[in-house]
C-alpha cells in the first residue's frame, strides 16, 4: 500500500497538441507532491525562508505508463523513502484516480543545501529523527522493486 500525498485534476493549459499531458506537468505535480512530503519532514519552503536550508533535486528517472487528458484526476503517491546524511531518495506514483491506472512514476535523489553557503549539508538531527520515525512507521508499506537509485545512498 502506498501513501497519499497529493491530488491533482489534469487542466487545459497541461495539454499539449497531442492531446494529453505534457511531460512538464507530470513533473510540476511530482514535485508539488514532494513539497507536501518535505513539509513533513520540516525541509520545505518553511525551511528555505526560515532556516535557509532547503533541497535539490540533483537526479531523476520518470516513466510515463499511460497518458493522461484534460480532466483527469490523479493521486500522487509515496512508494519508497530512505536518506543518509546529506540525501534523500523516494519514488512516487501518479495513478488516474478514476480508472486506477499507472500513469507515471519518478524516482529522485535530492541534496540536503545550505542556502546561504550554496553548499550541501547534513541534515540536523531532529529533522533526520522525523525521516526516521516516518519510515519505520511506513517501511512496511515501501516497495523497493524496480529502484533505480538504491546505490546512491552513502549509509554508514
Amino acid at each position: 500500500m502506498s501513501i497519499s500525498l497529493k491530488k491533482e485534476k489534469v487542466i487545459k493549459e497541461w495539454a499539449d497538441y497531442n492531446g494529453h499531458m505534457n511531460l512538464a506537468y507530470y513533473i510540476h505535480i511530482f514535485d508539488v507532491a514532494a513539497e507536501v512530503m518535505l513539509n513533513s519532514f520540516k525541509m520545505g519552503g518553511e525551511s528555505a525562508k526560515l532556516e535557509r536550508r532547503s533541497t535539490f533535486v540533483v537526479e531523476t528517472h520518470t516513466t510515463y505508463n499511460q497518458e493522461l487528458k484534460v480532466g483527469n484526476d490523479v493521486d500522487v503517491n509515496l512508494l519508497y523513502l530512505d536518506h543518509d546524511k546529506k540525501r534523500i531518495h523516494y519514488k512516487l506514483e501518479m495513478i488516474n484516480s478514476k480508472e486506477k491506472y499507472l500513469a507515471s512514476t519518478t524516482e529522485v535523489i535530492s541534496l540536503y543545501i545550505d542556502l546561504d553557503e550554496r553548499k550541501v549539508t547534513e541534515f540536523e538531527k531532529d529533522k533526520a529523527k522525523i525521516m526516521d520515525d516516518f519510515i519505520l512507521k511506513n517501511q512496511k508499506n515501501f516497495k523497493k522493486e524496480n529502484l533505480i537509485f538504491s546505490n546512491k545512498l552513502k549509509k554508514n
